[in-house]
């Protein structure tokens, strides 16, 4: 077996990363098992200060952010009060990628409103029903979710088989459910440093409670990295 080595700059938070990921992971698709994650044939794990993968070298870096310049996160958020002690628990903070980008798409929508356990579990049913591609997801409506946003998986997933849209914000705001948070999640797991879901109930909570409009306005300071700042406020 071939493993490949991939290198990042330090710090690298390869247990908050394992840990987000392990919490969404799709029954039936990845799973992660003594701090690795496997999808298929695929196995990635960290040690001797790098990630180690039996393939998919790009997806690997996309997924576990492994090009991001954590001195310039620092720069950026460092100073802030609100996000200091957050960054200090957590100075190799990462964003996590996606393997795929429509299966993203499918899972910010699902996630709409509804636990994190409570997504994973209506994913893997999903998945083990159909497949997570747009070919397929574009022919049925899926079960155990609400009927509307079942509707927007299937218009999604019509409109990215037919080449009609891409899955940046402007296109996907244009479907129906599919509001300014699920585009800006997207956005932030597609690799956008600076998208910023200021709508999250979580976010704001842990920010101090603030208003989507107080968040707006505090994060305006976090640019260009509040994808970051997301992840810092979530992780806690």
């Amino acid at each position: 077996m071939t493993i490949m080595r991939a290198t990042y700059r330090t710090p690298f938070d390869w247990n908050g990363l394992i840990s987000w990921l392990a919490a969404r992971a799709i029954p039936g698709v990845e799973v992660v098992e003594d701090g690795v994650y496997a999808r298929g044939a695929v196995r990635v794990w960290h040690g001797a200060a790098a990630v180690h993968t039996t393939s998919e070298p790009e997806r690997v870096r996309r997924v576990f952010d492994l090009d991001t310049d954590p001195a310039a996160i620092h720069a950026a958020l460092g100073r802030d009060r609100m996000l200091a002690p957050l960054l200090g628990k957590r100075p190799g903070v990462r964003v996590p990628g996606a393997w795929d980008p429509f299966e993203l798409a499918v899972r910010a929508i699902v996630g709409q409103q509804v636990s994190v356990a409570g997504a994973r579990t209506i994913l893997g049913r999903i998945a083990a029903a159909h497949t997570l591609t747009p070919e397929r997801l574009a022919e049925v409506t899926v079960e155990g979710m609400p009927r509307k946003r079942a509707e927007t998986i299937r218009i999604l997933a019509r409109e990215v088989a037919n080449g009609a849209i891409v899955l940046g914000r402007d296109d996907l705001t244009q479907l129906p459910g599919i509001g300014p948070w699920t585009a800006s999640y997207i956005a932030m797991r597609l690799g956008d440093a600076d998208a910023f879901p200021a709508g999250d109930l979580i976010l704001r909570r842990n920010a101090g409670n603030l208003t989507e409009r107080e968040l707006l306005k505090r994060s305006e300071k976090w640019r260009p990295y509040r994808a970051y700042a997301a992840m810092l406020l979530w992780m806690g």
